[in-house]
């Protein structure tokens, strides 16, 4: 478990930037669902999706998608695992294939899971609401972004200490959200073989 409160390349929750939010949304006081709560909010509602908001510039490290305040769902996912971690909250990475649209092709979607002591693993989705978007925190109902209705579609029963490298390759070689719009992530991961990762989440 101790990999899923790790400090990494891309969920860097000891750049002081990081810790310091960690440790201002922490400041209420609760239980860690409590904490873990206002965390979710933070991201969802206060880190601008960068394709709703065309937003540049691309970012992939937590402490990158805290500055610029913008991230494609993946970057966000690694901001919210950074702020959780930081409270001691074991957090990991979750991802879902969906439709493009309204028909193929797929992509990747990015979102979490936090161990919370009262629920165990709980899938939350900070991706940013919008018109047909809801995604809530409310343990221990799930209320992700996208639920799987189209054939093809995958929720991937995993939980990754770490970024996909799939997803990796997008953020990290697209000069611009637009490019990475066109390149978004896809593939099937229910036979990955990441040692970081838990497959009995569902």
């Amino acid at each position: 478990m101790q990999e899923f409160l790790a400090s990494t390349t891309y969920i860097d929750w000891q750049h002081p930037a990081v810790l310091a939010q960690a440790q201002a949304l922490a400041a209420a006081g609760g239980e860690q669902a409590d904490i873990a709560r206002r965390c979710f909010h933070f991201v969802r509602d206060q880190i601008k999706h960068s394709w709703d908001y065309r937003q540049n510039p691309v970012t992939c490290k937590a402490s990158e998608v805290l500055a610029h305040g913008t991230g494609y769902c993946y970057a966000k996912s690694h901001l919210l695992a950074a702020l959780l971690r930081a409270n001691g909250i074991h957090a990991g990475l979750c991802y879902q294939r969906l439709i493009i649209g309204t028909e193929p092709p797929f992509c990747l979607h990015g979102l979490n899971a936090a161990y919370l002591p009262e629920h165990g693993w709980y899938r939350l989705d900070a991706r940013g609401n919008k018109l047909g978007v809801d995604a809530e925190f409310c343990p221990p109902k799930e209320q992700l972004a996208f639920a799987i209705t189209t054939p093809g579609e995958q929720d991937f029963a995993g939980i990754w200490a770490e970024p996909h490298a799939a997803v990796l390759a997008s953020l990290l070689t697209q000069p611009t959200v637009e490019a990475v719009m066109t390149h978004l992530p896809d593939g099937d991961l229910s036979n990955d073989s990441t040692p970081a990762r838990l497959a009995h989440l569902l």
